[in-house]
């Protein structure tokens, strides 16, 4: 369960620094490829708890418009029963070709408090989902319906979105560059290392912009601005 501690940590740091914090550890793969920010977040990074849906390549005989009928349709359910807090990530095979969703669905999601929206596909509807209060990544805007390529075929099951792994419950953090996928069992360790190294990052800025060189600052491999950093943590409050 994702505390409000360390979501009000990750809501302060960038997916680069994420990214970073990561690659110590060993995880390569977690930023989701070729999404891009339509409605991008306000007041920090996008931060929630993945829940997930899946489709398959449609098969033509299973996915007629007459699906939709079923109240218990994978799309649909997830649309109705991801919570609130959540952000719905959604695994549309990297094809953009047809619409994982449409402005109707999004604005359900947001009106059901939902955090954010992400596929790997396409949104019809971009403009529409532009304007909304909502953080909402894809890979490019998208007319045709879902059903003319894509089948919903499960929820809440481990996925791929752009080739990162995506496990229910993982935390997805979104920002300007893009989405990234932090383990469940490490997003509090995580967070609070990214909270320190973007301290620090924003110590070596100030100090760039004051006419410092980088080496031996950025990384910190000369103690004197170890020494410095902690001074100016003290005066900064961080």
């Amino acid at each position: 369960m994702l505390s409000s501690e360390t979501r009000d940590k990750l809501r302060g740091v960038s997916t680069a620094t994420l990214a970073s914090a990561l690659f110590k550890r060993g995880l390569r793969n977690q930023m989701i490829q070729d999404v891009r920010p339509l409605s991008g977040p306000k007041g920090g990074s996008m931060v929630g708890e993945a829940y997930t849906l899946r489709y398959m390549p449609a098969r033509e005989d299973l996915n007629p418009m007459t699906v939709f009928r079923d109240h218990s349709h994978p799309q649909r359910k997830a649309v109705e029963e991801c919570p609130p807090g959540a952000v719905l990530v959604m695994d549309s095979r990297k094809d953009p070709r047809a619409a994982s969703a449409g402005g109707i669905l999004v604005t359900r999601l947001m009106m059901r408090g939902v955090a954010g929206v992400v596929t790997d596909g396409g949104f019809r509807d971009s403009s529409e989902i532009a304007m909304l209060d909502m953080p909402s990544y894809h890979n490019r805007p998208s007319a045709p319906t879902n059903l003319t390529l894509h089948q919903a075929i499960d929820i809440n099951v481990p996925i791929g979105c752009g080739d990162a792994p995506v496990f229910p419950g993982d935390v997805i953090v979104g920002d300007a560059d893009g989405v990234i996928v932090v383990p469940a069992e490490i997003a509090d360790e995580i967070a609070d290392e990214a909270v320190e190294m973007t301290a620090y990052e924003d110590f070596v800025t100030e100090r760039v912009r004051a006419g410092q060189a980088t080496l031996g600052l950025y990384p910190p491999t000369d103690e004197s601005n170890l020494d410095a950093f902690a001074v100016w943590r003290k005066q900064h409050g961080r």
